[in-house]
């Protein structure tokens, strides 16, 4: 029986995040100036949010620019030249070209021309889980450096008008690269679907039979039940959070960060609760001035707790997103 040879790829000991990078659109837009659209006080978005601003992408900053302009920090901070870079791995849900793919584009952008390039959809959640396909490439030597990018401009794809969503949602970008290391400096991914509750995040509409039979009828934005998303995640999440931590032979008191996605500043506080983790780990809330940037957030997030010194590099730091499907991804990764 013939063999398949491997010596084009030669598995490693570990992978690890080499360096992170962001890109955080120019207009600050505060509560004052979207309360009185939904019919709130700007006080009842921070209390039930935790956000006080965001940032909203202008006509200068489409979703490409802004996921190659927070490739190009990650790849400066990891010390990776583009024509390094094997993968280019990109989780958005608000690419609005059907074809070619988002990370193709952006490999273009960088000079990364010899590299695989594809989207992942899997909303909030998905840089967790190009986190995890990104470790499993480097490690079974597929792969020796890849970039991988959360990236989304919210904006066009969220109802201004919507009072369940209007609020949440913002523009931002943020990438990783990943690359080999001598030990695991990425914990096994922690992650599900559940497919009974793929109403409560979802879309208005089809595309069809919707805008191609009937012109009249309104352009699909994203669809939000708030209460049945919360309660999903304060219920279900820290399960998975404890399983990724485990799995990682740690303990929550071991965690040095953490680092969720900034969905809402409640459930991150109900997570913080529930997995039982320290005064002494450093949570991240860069919801409070960047909003719900979905795929976009964690790495976001990671890059100002770096960038602050809230926390530090070789560190300890949980990972969890969730969202549309209901999906979610959790791992233990070592900060860059």
């Amino acid at each position: 029986m013939s063999q398949l040879s491997l010596s084009q790829s030669t598995p490693v000991g570990g992978s690890r995040i080499l360096g992170v990078g962001a890109y955080r659109p120019v207009r600050a837009v505060a509560n004052e100036e979207i309360a009185p659209r939904i019919g709130v006080e700007p006080d009842w978005i921070a209390r039930r949010s935790g956000i006080r601003t965001r940032r909203f992408a202008g006509p200068d900053e489409p979703l490409p620019v802004m996921a190659a302009a927070a490739s190009h920090h990650a790849l400066a901070a990891a010390g990776v030249s583009a024509d390094e870079v094997d993968c280019v791995l990109v989780a958005t849900i608000s690419h609005l070209l059907q074809m070619p793919a988002l990370a193709v584009d952006v490999a273009h952008r960088l000079g990364a021309d010899k590299a695989a390039a594809f989207d992942l959809s899997a909303a909030c959640a998905g840089f967790c889980h190009g986190v995890a396909i990104a470790d499993s490439l480097v490690r079974s030597g597929a792969a020796r450096h890849v970039l991988m990018i959360g990236a989304d401009r919210m904006t066009d794809v969220v109802d201004s008008e919507d009072p369940a969503t209007a609020f949440l949602f913002a523009d931002g970008a943020g990438a990783v690269v990943i690359g080999p290391s001598g030990k695991p400096g990425i914990g096994p991914v922690a992650w599900g679907a559940d497919g009974e509750r793929m109403d409560a995040i979802t879309m208005t509409g089809y595309w069809t039979p919707g805008l191609r039979e009937d012109a009249e009828l309104p352009w699909p934005y994203l669809c939000m039940t708030g209460w049945k998303v919360f309660r999903w995640a304060t219920e279900t999440m820290g399960r998975a959070a404890r399983e990724a931590i485990e799995r990682a032979g740690l303990t929550p008191g071991e965690l040095s960060a953490f680092i969720p996605h900034q969905a809402n500043g409640l459930i991150t506080d109900a997570l913080v609760k529930d997995i039982g983790l320290s005064a002494a780990t450093a949570v991240a809330r860069d919801i409070a001035d960047s909003g719900n940037t979905s795929g976009a957030s964690i790495p976001m997030a990671m890059e100002r707790m770096l960038a602050s010194g809230a926390a530090r590099s070789g560190d300890p730091a949980l990972l969890i997103g969730f969202g549309s499907g209901l999906v979610h991804a959790a791992q233990v990764v070592l900060l860059p």
